[in-house]
């Protein structure tokens, strides 16, 4: 990465770090205590150390070392631009930069604390203890950041410097990113979850977002092509659906009953003729609407609206 893209973040080092940041996710809370860009000058080194937190690290630009492990068992790993690597809480580790270039270092600190909570959707459940049981379970060595981890550190700074919108809300969700771009890049290629994400029951589905779009289109020429269309089916494919999920309402009576419904209501509001209603409603002839009320409700439109008026007395 270009070092002068880093530059005016660098002036702004402390952006995001003074952010309180707290994350439910599944069963977990999520509690960002750093969150920072830091440079290492050519030659530092800063010593053996470890963190009760998960520590995620990322190499923009430079090139130096980590240890892991101190002792005669310390694991020694050169770093590089686009790589990162993950410190465990306890884990021992000790860092510097090559002698005759300087390392910079976007850095995140994370406590992850279990914290159950009531009416989560399971799949985030089952994703987020994915997530982190493979963070605690991830080598000691550094990786390429495959998986763009280090732009959503850069997108989160550019959030929170332009206060859009929604910006801590979105950082929020940056910082599950970091977390799963980390894991996903230390996956091998072509290996992939053995969870499945929910689907959809397409013909409910289907049908539901038919009556949807019917019931919000109703006042005007609406036909069985034009629904499915919306849908990117055939109409074949349509009418059949509508025969599996409801097999005494065709399409044609589904889209009467959504628009008799509309003109009960407006019966009972009073206000417009019944002509005029016929004509909102989608109802070309008002004789029509007269033919399709008696066969439907009993009674005639007037008759309909008389008979509300007397029940309110």
């Amino acid at each position: 990465m270009d070092p002068k893209t880093l530059q005016p973040w660098f002036d702004k080092r402390e952006l995001l770090e003074r952010l309180d940041i707290t994350i439910p996710w599944g069963h977990y809370e999520l509690r960002v205590l750093r969150f920072h860009l830091t440079s290492f000058p050519a030659g530092r080194v800063v010593g053996f150390h470890n963190h009760a937190e998960f520590e995620f690290h990322f190499i923009p630009s430079g090139k130096g070392k980590v240890i892991f492990g101190d002792g005669e068992d310390g694991q020694e790993h050169a770093l590089s631009e686009e790589m990162l690597y993950l410190t465990p809480p306890g884990v021992m580790h000790h860092q510097e930069a090559d002698a005759a270039e300087a390392m910079d270092e976007f850095c995140l600190h994370v406590d992850i604390a279990e914290k159950r909570r009531a009416g989560v959707d399971p799949w985030e459940i089952a994703e987020a203890q994915e997530c982190v049981e493979k963070l605690r379970s991830l080598p000691l060595a550094p990786t390429i950041d495959t998986h763009k981890a280090m732009d959503c550190f850069l997108e989160a700074y550019a959030l929170c410097d332009g206060k859009l919108p929604g910006y801590y809300t979105s950082i929020k969700h940056l910082v599950i990113g970091i977390l799963l771009k980390t894991v996903r890049a230390y996956v091998p290629e072509g290996i992939q979850t053995e969870s499945e994400a929910p689907r959809r029951d397409m013909l409910t589905y289907r049908y539901q977002y038919a009556i949807q779009f019917m019931e919000a289109n109703h006042a005007s020429p609406i036909t069985l092509e034009n629904v499915a269309e919306r849908l990117n089916i055939s109409s074949r494919q349509l009418q059949r659906i509508f025969n599996q999920a409801c097999p005494d309402k065709t399409f044609s009576k589904a889209l009467e009953n959504i628009r008799l419904k509309a003109v009960c209501r407006k019966l009972e509001d009073g206000a417009l003729t019944v002509e005029q209603i016929a004509q909102s409603e989608g109802f070309n002839h008002v004789t029509y609407l007269h033919n399709v009320f008696r066969k439907r409700i009993g009674m005639t439109p007037a008759a309909y609206r008389r008979t509300l008026q007397e029940k309110r007395g």
